[in-house]
């Protein structure tokens, strides 16, 4: 099976833990190699360009930035107006197979964020799959279908964007 363009899908709910903790899917088929589509994660200050403009994420840490585990990462951002810090901590690397990362401190209770790059016929399958808890349990739960929303407009713009970018070089 041969491909020739970016198409993926996201799950902003692909399934639900006990605990409140959910779970978001997303792949992406980019036809590069495994080697230039990580290259592009290796590089932090991506981060920016694959993120919707209305979130108006900022990296703090000074770029650039050495990745590798146990490399920490903060943020700031905007969620309905509202600003925040976030910062993460790579909890894995593993070039060009893999990567994860945690939040340490931020808007969620939970946040695993596991990110996958296959070889495959054509080129790469990049698979993401986030674990995600919401605070204030019960309260943060009549948010969560919010959240979820605004997770599947994220991860789809992200999709979006890596194909466009990627697709220049």
């Amino acid at each position: 099976m041969s491909h020739d363009t970016v198409h993926g899908t996201v799950d902003p709910e692909a399934a639900r833990l006990p605990g409140g903790i959910r779970v978001l899917r997303a792949e992406t088929f980019l036809p590069l190699g495994r080697r230039k589509v990580f290259q592009f994660f290796s590089d932090a200050g991506n981060l920016e360009r694959i993120t919707p403009p209305r979130l108006r994420f900022d990296i703090v840490t000074p770029l650039p930035i050495r990745m590798r585990q146990g490399t920490l990462l903060d943020y700031r951002l905007r969620l309905v107006g509202i600003p925040f810090g976030w910062q993460t901590e790579i909890t894995a690397w593993d070039p060009p197979h893999s990567f994860a990362d945690r939040q340490l401190r931020g808007p969620y209770r939970l946040w695993l964020h596991q990110h996958e790059f296959r070889k495959v016929s054509g080129g790469t399958l990049m698979l993401d799959e986030v674990l995600w808890k919401l605070p204030l349990r019960p309260f943060g739960e009549v948010a969560a279908p919010w959240v979820r929303r605004q997770l599947g407009f994220i991860f789809r713009y992200r999709r979006d964007a890596i194909a466009g970018i990627l697709a220049g070089t």
